[in-house]
This record gives C-alpha cells, sequence and structure tokens, in this order.
C-alpha cells in the first residue's frame, strides 16, 4: 500500500489509498511539522520532526504518535541521552547502518546541531564535532541572522556511514564514520543547499537545489544547481535552461538518475511568502540526461501565488512523482510531463501555508 506524509504549517497528513479512493487524515494537530523519514527495515516506523514541540515516533505507519527526546524532560540520564532542543528542522533514516532491528536515525535541529540514535529513538548521541568545524563561525540563517540550523541530512544509500548535512546557511559537510568527525565545505560547493539527494544507482553523485543562485542579482558567481560525481570533493553546474536560480526542491526517477525535477522561485521572497500569496511565485523544471532543463506546466497550479513546491519521487516505481504546495498534491506518471491533481480533501486554510516536506512509502 502507498503511504504519503504531507508535514504541513499546523498537523501532519497521512494519506493513504483505501479501496479506489484516497484518504487522509490529520496527526499531530496544531504542531508546525519540518521533516519526516521512515526506517527502510521498519517502513511502519515513522519519525517527525516539528519546530517547538521535539521529535515525534510512530510504529503504526503514522497512525498514532509519541514524543521522544523529549527536550522538556530534565534528568540527568535526559541530558545525556536526549535531544535538547525543541526545534527539529530535518530527520532522516540510513538504509546502510543497521543497529539491531533499526535503521540509525539522524536528527537535525537549530541551532545546528546533529544527533545519532541506534535503537530506534530511546537514546541520542550528541556529534558535537559538527560545532567545531572552521566554518560553524559564519553559518547564519538570513530570517533569524543570529541562528542557524540543519537544513537536509543524506545518509550515503550505497556506502555505511558516509553521511552528508546542509547547514542553512553555510556548507555542506560530510563524514565518513557516521558523524563523528566531519570534513567542512569544499571550495566551489554550495553554501545554502535546501535539498540533497543521492541515487542508489549512481555511487558519489550529489544533486544538490540551493538557494546560492539568488546571489548572482547581488553579481555574485554562485549557482542554485549544484551536481558532485566524487561526493562532494568538487562540483559542476549544469544549470543551462533554468530561469529561475532560487532552488528548493528537487527529487530524481527511481530508476534513471538523470531524470530530475525541481523547484525554482526568483527569490526567496517570491518562495515562501504563503501568507501574502499575491506575492508568491514558483516553477518546476525538468532534465532529462544532457538536455536543458525545461519548464513544466501541464497539470500544475499557476506560478502566481503558488509557493515553491515539495517533490518526491516514488520510491520504487519508474517515471512516478509527487507534489505538495499550498495548491493541493499532485501526481505525474510520465516522468513529470503532465499533472494531475490527488482527490483529497483540501483544506482553504492550507492555501496560505507553506508546506515542508512530502514523504512517500509503499509497504
Amino acid at each position: 500500500m502507498l503511504h504519503m506524509y504531507l508535514a504541513m504549517e499546523q498537523e501532519l497528513l497521512v494519506v493513504r489509498e483505501q479501496q479506489g479512493k484516497w484518504q487522509a487524515e490529520a496527526r499531530l494537530t496544531g504542531m508546525q511539522t519540518t521533516s519526516v523519514a521512515s526506517d527502510p527495515f521498519q517502513p511502519e516506523r515513522l519519525y517527525c520532526g516539528t519546530f517547538g514541540r521535539g521529535l515525534w515516533r510512530s510504529l503504526d505507519a503514522g497512525d498514532s504518535w509519541h514524543p521522544i527526546g523529549d527536550p522538556g524532560k530534565a534528568m540527568d540520564s535526559y541530558r545525556d541521552n536526549g535531544i535538547p532542543h525543541a526545534q527539529i528542522t530535518s530527520v532522516a533514516v540510513s538504509s546502510t547502518e543497521k543497529a539491531g532491528e533499526y535503521g540509525v536515525v539522524y536528527v537535525g535541529t537549530e541551532p545546528a546541531s546533529l544527533y545519532r540514535s541506534e535503537d530506534g529513538g530511546e537514546s541520542w548521541q550528541d556529534l558535537k564535532t559538527l560545532r567545531d568545524l572552521p566554518s560553524a563561525s559564519s553559518w547564519s540563517f538570513p530570517p533569524r541572522p543570529y541562528t542557524n540550523h540543519v537544513r537536509w541530512i543524506t545518509p550515503d544509500p550505497l556506502v555505511a556511514g558516509r553521511l552528508f548535512v546542509a547547514i542553512e546557511a553555510g556548507a555542506l559537510i560530510r563524514s565518513v564514520d557516521g558523524g563523528q568527525t566531519w570534513m567542512d565545505r569544499q571550495p566551489g560547493g554550495p553554501l545554502d543547499t535546501h535539498t540533497l539527494r543521492m541515487h542508489p544507482r549512481v555511487p558519489d553523485r550529489l544533486y544538490s537545489a540551493a538557494g546560492d543562485g539568488f546571489g548572482r542579482m547581488h553579481g555574485r558567481d554562485t549557482h542554485g544547481y549544484n551536481e558532485s560525481l566524487d561526493a562532494g570533493a568538487t562540483w559542476r553546474y549544469p544549470d543551462a535552461g533554468l530561469q529561475h536560480h532560487y532552488l528548493w526542491s528537487i527529487a530524481v526517477d527511481a530508476a534513471d538518475p538523470d531524470t530530475i525535477l525541481i523547484s525554482a522561485s526568483p527569490g526567496p521572497g517570491e518562495a515562501h511568502r504563503a501568507h501574502s500569496l499575491e506575492e508568491a511565485l514558483s516553477f518546476v523544471y525538468r532534465k532529462q540526461g544532457g538536455t536543458p532543463w525545461q519548464k513544466v506546466t501541464e497539470g500544475l497550479p499557476e506560478p502566481q501565488d503558488t509557493v515553491i513546491p515539495v517533490l518526491a519521487n516514488h520510491p520504487h516505481q519508474t517515471g512516478q512523482f509527487y507534489m505538495l504546495t499550498n495548491k493541493g498534491l499532485f501526481s505525474s506518471s510520465d516522468t513529470g510531463l503532465n499533472w494531475r491533481p490527488i482527490d483529497i480533501p483540501w483544506s482553504p486554510t492550507y492555501q496560505r501555508q507553506h508546506q515542508q516536506a512530502l514523504l512517500i512509502t509503499e509497504h
């Protein structure tokens, strides 16, 4: 059965197909959900981060949720084994690192710290050497320049213990030992990655959708789309055809690592202004092989008043993609060329929200 988890501003929507119809149920109501991940070894085991309410876990594919790593506790054992921040900004579960029955879980926070669990979220290790990197003093999130956060975590799908972490904003860093030690940002690499993907069929290839391209407006030679073919050591910028360079989300076809979709806006203001919809403006681009990026429009909502979309691919099905916006949930079965809305109840309040994450699982 296909499950979709939609991280909304004030709840998590759990969407399932039942008897030929889509059913949507709200969970974690009243919480600002930021990220959601499933355990590859137990797909019904989920982790959801919230901004201000900590980390939550489900053992039944999203039907029920319970807080873990509770920042409200004050016991000494908690201080040693918990997550001392309520602002959870990213969650990922490794498909190559397994401890007992569980995939190793990584959680990022604001301010930027990273935590690791080897027991399904019962206890946590602070990967504190991340905060000692030389670039750390320059990390700053533009809307709140006094702080920063871990925007994205990508465990390598082929190399156990190799981990890539995007700090918003200031660095894309990597570890080869499960976060015990770190290599700092590399020259030419993105500084403001919003989404970082890897593909199990292409070792060492990184796909970065970043906000760096917005710097072009200020005369800097930066790029919104960045690729590395050597695990982040060097970078290239195949962005021909992109007319908008502030990039947010990226998805890669499950079977074809050269079929890529990306969401874009002229800048951060147009991308994120859900509460001032007349100023929101966003686009979706598609690329196959060595061809230039091409704008996709068929079946999608008008760019005006659309908050920058979140994209995801089906984990196993060739050519199948999904897109979440303030205008609804959409799917494409032809590698992103044509789209159709998924028929689920869509509250008018969602149209003025900025959706944060989209997870697709099948089990």
